[in-house]
């Protein structure tokens, strides 16, 4: 639980960045959405 607001969204803010550049993804080589992103526009 969490003692402030604040705490939460610095946790949610931190999810979505793991979520969009760190985690990594069989379907996608195993690359991050994000540099799976990068490498679809390049």
């Amino acid at each position: 639980k969490y003692k402030t607001f604040e705490e939460l969204v610095s946790d949610i803010d931190a999810y979505i960045y793991f979520y969009n550049h760190q985690r990594f993804q069989e379907r996608n080589n195993g690359l991050a959405p994000l540099e799976m992103r990068n490498k679809a526009v390049a």
